[in-house]
């Protein structure tokens, strides 16, 4: 079995590239734009996230012996060998990841021949759709949730390597830590946990269970207090942890209700350091309206790995430039009403006031926009030559999304459904 990015592919992007060789127009310089037509549905901006990974997918794009075995009989003798040294060689330009996107941003431009560009479209595609619509889905919750840390935990929810790559998104847009292991292993993701329901239930007697837990986790740990009664729970739990006890976990109820009155319970004990942390499929809108309630923290699951309704982006990648019989780069688009395209290679930048506030997202056709000193340009370089030069760190990411965020207009904050705060304005063409 390969292990190889080159098969997370689709089939007809190899009949492309064989017909294409077979026209004589696969080696024809090539310009492809990844980009959104428009937000979700109410939406009033996007993150971007899964740059790292798509960095990771472009370098291991390799056509190993276990590939070539797989495509026997699809395509040609000839397009067999030419895969079997195939390594992308050209530029890729993108936004930061973290940064905020608009409708029509290009958050990737592919440069190289059509055949080495094409054959990306699938896995780039991929990796965009589905970690950006997890960043943007958290990144509402995390501003719903303010100063209150918001924790993942969804990866029971999800295919298990969505839920790796969800985790990595979520904390790109500002969540704290995840339940998910793998996370840590591979992304440096912190991870957080203590017990379920279960445990609870494993034991003759509730003390029992939070007996055990605070003799091997301490008395910082976070008890679960929803199994039986709460009330009853509570008291159980300041009796053995004692009034230093880190948390407790409301997961099921009016969370509001419950809450405002085990923080009350919890102050007449003497527990008045210990925190509320409440989960129980919550979404950006359940968080707002948590705002007034005495939580310390959420646990967000379900909601979170399906993109809080929106899974994906809609991303789409087409070809908006390619060379002339007479070697000139001519610009290309698709035509059809409803899913029309813009030809031309973009660039892009953030318009500011004098004041750094944003006013519009500026793409510029062609050539640079205009920049009036306040703008800020969003594409860097990510690949040149065929090598990776724009990697970035999960931290630079977090500070990325949050210094992006902060420039926009304060309507950004706003959960009810609405249009992008800043329009898309082209330039040139």
């Amino acid at each position: 079995m390969t292990t190889s990015a080159a098969l997370l592919t689709d089939h007809y992007e190899l009949t492309m590239v064989q017909a294409a060789r077979q026209s004589g127009t696969a080696d024809r310089r090539a310009v492809f734009e990844l980009f959104p037509r428009r937000l979700p549905g109410g939406r009033r901006y996007g993150v971007v996230a899964g740059v790292g990974r798509a960095l990771d997918a472009v370098e291991d794009f390799r056509f190993d012996a276990a590939s070539l075995a797989v495509l026997e009989g699809l395509v040609d003798p000839g397009m067999l060998e030419w895969l079997a040294s195939y390594r992308f060689s050209g530029d890729i330009h993108g936004y930061a990841e973290g940064e905020a996107f608009f409708p029509h941003s290009p958050l990737l431009v592919v440069e190289g021949t059509f055949a080495e560009a094409v054959l990306l479209e699938t896995v780039l595609l991929s990796i965009y759709n589905h970690d950006s619509a997890i960043a943007s889905a958290a990144s509402r919750m995390t501003l719903a949730a303010g100063a209150r840390p918001c924790i993942e935990m969804g990866s029971r929810r999800t295919h298990e390597e969505a839920a790796v790559a969800a985790a990595r998104a979520a904390y790109v847009a500002g969540f704290e830590a995840t339940s998910n292991l793998a996370a840590r292993a591979r992304h440096g993701v912190p991870s957080t946990g203590t017990s379920a329901h279960s445990f609870t239930l494993l034991h003759d007697a509730e003390a029992d269970a939070f007996r055990a837990q605070v003799q091997t986790l301490g008395v910082g740990t976070t008890l679960l207090v929803d199994t039986y009664d709460v009330t009853e729970a509570v008291r159980l739990a300041v009796e053995v942890a004692g009034t230093g006890l880190g948390a407790v976990r409301l997961d099921s109820g009016d969370l509001g209700e419950v809450a405002r009155e085990v923080r009350a319970q919890l102050d007449s004990l003497g527990a008045t350091g210990t925190r509320i942390v409440v989960t129980s499929d919550l979404d950006e809108h359940a968080i707002a309206a948590l705002a007034a309630a005495p939580v310390d923290a959420y646990g967000v699951g379900t909601q979170l790995v399906t993109g809080s309704g929106h899974p994906t982006c809609g991303f789409v990648y087409k070809l908006v430039a390619r060379e002339g019989d007479d070697g000139r780069m001519v610009s290309v688009a698709k035509k059809s009403t409803d899913k029309r395209s813009i030809g031309g290679r973009k660039y892009a930048l953030r318009r500011r006031s004098a004041s750094g506030v944003a006013e519009a997202e500026v793409v510029g056709i062609g050539a640079d926009p205009a920049d009036d000193g306040d703008d800020r340009p969003l594409l860097m370089p990510l690949v040149r030559d065929g090598e990776v030069v724009g990697r970035t760190t999960l931290e630079q990411a977090r500070t990325r999304h949050r210094t992006s965020l902060a420039e926009l207009p304060r309507a950004v904050t706003q959960m009810s459904a609405g249009e992008p705060v800043i329009p898309t304005v082209f330039e040139g063409g």
